[in-house]
């Protein structure tokens, strides 16, 4: 066959990326058209997302595109991180400044919620983890502080769907993003209806939800004359980017789930793939989440602050002129002692610190613990302590399923520290195989192509065919046992 070109715009919390999917039937190639910086924008003591400049983006790259490709797309499809949403009225207009997740305004939301329906009733109708960062807490802060634009709104877009709104000019939310809100149902598969009147919370703002790989129509024609596109699809993928990513996961063992994913960038989500979401006592009690996946697939995870720590580390090392790029704070890491002091990486003193490094240096302290002073100590902390908040997760996992699992993919940027790959492997006693870094595009972009019928149901066999895997063993696991029983002291499940 010949070459088909496929766009998959990627936008994770530290930047945005339009690419290119080169397809010729076997081989998924990528090719990077254009990337762009994202993040939160600090206004009048809020923090937002700056919808209008990545949109502005979004088009300088399907503009680039066209450049490159002529009028020969076939299709497109946007892919975001979850939770956040945007409001928009009956005309389309846009309704205030999309918060972001790290807004400080959900703080005390579980309180407002719990004292109108009970923490098992909501687990029951929704199957997700508790994070006051959940479109629900958000909805309720909402209604609080701006109840003038929730009563105006006419429609909620979950982040990606307001793009394919952009795109398309169809308003509807997809499957994978629907799932991250907290209140849509794990087995009814619709809008969790009571739990939002239980709530106060207006429902018939709410869309039809679409499965991945719905078509949402063509390109609006406006758009097609502002880019130099012609007129291809927009479809709808795994718009929540973990559910894109787990969809490249590559495995070669089709239907079992004795391998665990962590999807690794800003988050760290790691978890199994399930056929029907997992919602039992111990469940909500370990605080797991169900999130949607492809083919009507659940992803049991649990969501752990990843590398938002390093990020924000780097920030704050940057601030004191004490400048280094993510490869020298590894190496620097590497040479620190091991296994000296810990973090629990969920504490909600990391959510939004204004300094990371002294959020951790402050945490070791009032834990009884070695203070990390350099660079290197601080950064191998973290890392550390992501590798053992990876294997509490991973016995959450095996205890939920009943199945041991025998291997850990990595996936996503994150794949690319191989230090944490290392210790990954060494705490959790389990290879590690590393790869794909385009997981979530790769996903994004192969649902878009079986949409059009252009392959069957095995997208892990391409992903295996067009993308290199690296294998970490695992190393001095008593140490690492030895400093799990410190770590449980610090970190609940």
């Amino acid at each position: 066959m010949s070459e088909q070109i496929y766009l998959g715009v990627d936008l994770g919390a530290e930047s945005g990326r339009v690419m290119a999917g080169i397809w010729d039937g076997k081989i998924l190639r990528l090719e990077e058209l254009h990337r762009f910086p994202n993040g939160g924008v600090a206004i009048a003591d809020t923090l937002r997302w700056d919808v209008l400049r990545l949109w502005n983006e979004i088009q300088h790259g399907l503009a680039l595109a066209a450049r490159r490709f002529g009028k020969s797309v076939v299709s497109v499809g946007v892919d975001t991180w979850g939770v956040d949403y945007v409001l928009l009225s009956k005309t389309g207009e846009l309704l205030g400044q999309p918060y972001h997740y790290r807004d400080t305004r959900t703080k005390g939301m579980f309180q407002e919620a719990f004292a109108k329906v009970s923490k098992p009733e909501i687990f029951a109708a929704t199957g997700l983890q508790f994070m006051e960062i959940n479109t629900l807490y958000q909805l309720l802060a909402h209604q609080q502080r701006n109840p003038e634009i929730l009563t105006t709104a006419h429609r909620f877009l979950m982040m990606p769907d307001f793009f394919n709104w952009c795109l398309s000019g169809e308003q509807a939310v997809e499957f994978t993003n629907a799932t991250t809100t907290q209140f849509f149902h794990p087995t009814n598969r619709t809008w969790s209806m009571d739990l939002l009147q239980g709530l106060g919370l207006p429902a018939h703002i709410l869309p039809q939800v679409v499965e991945p790989g719905t078509r949402l129509g063509a390109l609006r024609k406006s758009l097609m004359e502002r880019t130099g596109l012609g007129a291809a699809a927009v479809i709808a993928p795994a718009t929540h980017d973990t559910g894109s990513a787990v969809a490249a996961v590559p495995t070669s063992i089709p239907g079992r789930s004795n391998w665990a994913y962590i999807s690794s960038g800003t988050w760290s989500l790691m978890g199994v793939e399930v056929k029907e979401a997992v919602t039992s006592p111990r469940a909500l009690e370990l605080n797991f989440t169900n999130e949607g996946g492809i083919d009507g697939t659940y992803r049991l995870l649990k969501n752990i602050m990843g590398l938002w720590l390093v990020q924000q580390c780097k920030r704050a090392f940057e601030a004191k002129d004490r400048s280094a790029d993510y490869p020298e704070l590894v190496k620097l890491a590497e040479a620190a002692e091991p296994l000296r002091s810990f973090i629990n990486p969920d504490d909600s003193c990391f959510l939004n610190p204004p300094d990371m490094a002294s959020a951790i240096q402050r945490f070791c302290r009032e834990t009884g613990q070695p203070v990390p002073e350099t660079e290197g100590q601080i950064i191998r902390c973290v890392l550390e302590s992501l590798a053992l908040k990876y294997k509490s997760v991973l016995a959450g996992l095996e205890e939920l399923t009943g199945t041991p699992i025998e291997v850990i993919h990595v996936v996503g940027g994150g794949c690319r520290n191989m230090l944490l790959n290392q210790f990954t492997a060494n705490a959790c006693g389990r290879p590690v195989l590393a790869g794909p870094v385009e997981a979530t595009v790769m996903g994004n972009l192969l649902v878009q192509i079986r949409s059009k019928g252009e392959l069957g149901s095995d997208l892990r066999s391409v992903v295996r065919a067009s993308s290199e895997v690296t294998e970490v063993k695992p190393q001095s696991s008593a140490q690492w046992d030895d400093a799990f029983g410190r770590f449980c002291q610090l970190s609940q499940p």
